[in-house]
């Protein structure tokens, strides 16, 4: 009997391995969802519909966008996290919700390390610190030493406390060894830099995207970039590395994830789609259009690479003192 038992269990271990390849071979046989923490029109929104159509193209199946918006990505991404294995519903999400909130949320009702499968990373963001025309320093260094010379007086804009932009000036205070003044927090980077061009504020951190008209019209001067390299969209602008404070590096980013437990050939399956996606032209238009730099890359790197970005995120946050609930 005992005989019987163990090749039934070993004929029934054979045909899961082999049935294993079969479902990357045939998936998808029916629509995927891809939720998206944000608005309708958001930047990530914007890519999630180019590269579902992609996809769309490439699978034979609809990618159907799903917008699930409020408390900082935290209602998609939980939904996203709860959804069935089977490699039908993906999210595409990014620094905030999958690095950020595990350090700034006591009760989280996700885990990013427990729920999820990092499929890739498709674009990685700059951050610019920027200041108000009139202000009188020109360089990183003019800045630090103003900062210096005024201790806590010179206050900032951002997105509220333990956003991106929030925590790359923290991270900038703690390496130029200065200590600013308030953060002063608005709802969304429009409201944010009006308040700079205006003066109201002198300076802030801001993604790329949205600093990049300004700082070419002249209503915002850049002094430099997060990123290890100089960007091709401001190649004038120094690295803050080069500023004189090597090591500096911070960056925002956006990918796509599975539930956890989602067959492993689905995942590489979608893994290889993606990145190919990324590379077609109209994709890379967008990038442009964007001011996103393409960062696709494999599910194991993009899987080191969030444990990093945690690890750096959460000692920033600790740092800054920043705890919601």
């Amino acid at each position: 009997m005992s005989t019987t038992i163990n090749s039934a269990f070993l004929i029934l271990a054979c045909s899961t391995v082999a049935a294993v390849p079969a479902i990357a071979q045939t998936y998808p046989t029916k629509p995927v969802r891809m939720i998206v923490a944000f608005g309708a029109g958001t930047q990530t929104d914007v890519l999630a519909r180019v590269i579902g159509q992609k996809l769309t193209e490439a699978w034979g199946q609809q990618v159907i966008i799903e917008n699930r918006p409020g408390a900082a990505a935290i209602l998609g991404t939980e939904l996203a996290a709860k959804a069935n294995p089977d490699g039908y519903t993906l999210t595409m999400n990014g620094t905030g919700a999958m690095a950020i909130n595990p350090g700034l949320y006591r009760k989280l009702p996700y885990d990013p390390a427990r729920d999820f499968a990092p499929i890739t990373k498709l674009v990685a963001v700059t951050q610019v610190l920027v200041v108000n025309p009139s202000f009188a320093a020109k360089s990183v260094k003019e800045f630090i030493a103003m900062a210096k010379s005024k201790p806590g007086q010179l206050n900032y804009a951002s997105f509220g406390s333990g956003a991106v932009n929030h925590l790359t000036m923290e991270m900038f205070q703690s390496t130029a060894g200065i200590r600013l003044g308030n953060n002063v927090a608005f709802r969304g980077s429009g409201d944010a830099n009006t308040q700079v061009m205006s003066g109201e504020l002198p300076m802030m951190f801001d993604t790329m995207t949205s600093v990049l008209p300004h700082v070419k019209s002249g209503r915002l001067r850049g002094l430099a970039v997060s990123t290890a390299t100089r960007s091709p969209f401001l190649p004038e602008l120094p690295t803050i590395t080069e500023s004189g404070y090597p090591g500096f590096e911070v960056v925002g980013w956006t990918g796509v994830f599975a539930p956890a437990g989602t067959p492993t050939a689905v995942l590489d399956r979608v893994d290889r789609d993606l990145i190919a996606a990324a590379k077609r032209p109209e994709v890379r238009a967008l990038f442009n259009q964007l001011a996103f730099a393409p960062a696709a890359e494999s599910r194991e790197a993009f899987s080191r690479y969030i444990v990093a970005e945690t690890a750096k995120w959460a000692k920033a946050i600790k740092d800054s003192g920043a705890k919601i609930n």
